[in-house]
């Protein structure tokens, strides 16, 4: 397998749906990303607003605007706002546009997001945005908003696992790169505890008895596979339009194994 250059942009963000799912599946790495000298970015496209049962819609965006920022601080991260509203991620060109010229701000080389087969259609559409707004990074003819000039740098995108481990249909969904994140979890836990108002949320809503314990649980199990404590689980898409070879920069930059 090729490395990849070393010249590559050490900068990788994640692109997730709503505000908690970073720190859920994806906060160990970017920590250890942070850790080896990447700068690190954080994306929730949508504004949670649908998130609780005691505020209006108006009082949620701003009580997890602000949850979503205290945890980006945590996790060393530049925040980006969202730009979208729970249930109304679409693939569709509006959301399309605003993502793209993220990207193109940004100019990451790992680009961290959800898994192309999930228990809700926000975290699909969330993928299938971030895969097609890197795809269309050096294209001129496609207009971003706001208005940003196509780059040209190569790109690598992951996807993190769908929670439960399994996708839609009840069906096992294995990881090409287990990364063990035992080192960052205590900073991984509380980056998720900054989101307070979705304790009570998602235990009456999803019944997942306690977040917390809910996401640690997702971890530990992903440890079993390497035989550490804590762990998340990535799948390297096809690098076809992304790099002109099949690169793996997570791993190189980590010290593992290339996938």
């Amino acid at each position: 397998m090729l490395e990849p250059d070393d010249n590559l942009r050490k900068v990788a963000i994640a692109i997730a749906a709503h505000p908690d799912d970073i720190e859920f599946m994806m906060a160990g790495t970017l920590l250890l990303l942070n850790e080896v000298g990447w700068e690190t970015h954080y994306l929730n496209i949508s504004s949670g607003n649908c998130g609780s049962i005691n505020l209006d819609s108006t009082q949620t965006e701003t009580k997890r605007l602000e949850e979503a920022k205290k945890a980006a601080t945590i996790l060393g991260a530049t925040f980006h706002p969202p730009f979208s509203r729970d249930l109304e991620i679409f693939y569709d060109s509006s959301h399309l546009r605003k993502l793209a010229s993220v990207i193109r701000l940004v100019k990451p080389t790992i680009v961290l997001t959800h898994s192309p087969q999930d228990y809700m259609e926000d975290h699909t559409n969330t993928s299938r945005l971030a895969v097609t707004a890197a795809f269309s990074r050096g294209m001129p003819n496609f207009d971003v908003k706001p208005p940003l000039k196509p780059i040209k740098n190569e790109i690598a995108l992951y996807h993190a696992m769908p929670h439960g481990l399994m996708d839609g249909m009840c069906q096992p969904v294995k990881p090409d790169l287990v990364i063990n994140t035992t080192s960052v979890f205590k900073t991984k836990k509380q980056a998720l505890a900054a989101h307070q108002s979705q304790k009570e949320w998602l235990d009456i809503s999803q019944g997942m008895n306690s977040y917390l314990e809910s996401m640690e649980s997702i971890s530990r199990n992903l440890g079993e596979i390497t035989g550490s404590t804590h762990a998340e689980g990535w799948r390297l898409h096809s690098h076809l339009g992304f790099s002109s070879r099949k690169i793996d920069p997570l791993s190189k930059a980590l010290g593992l194994p290339t996938v």
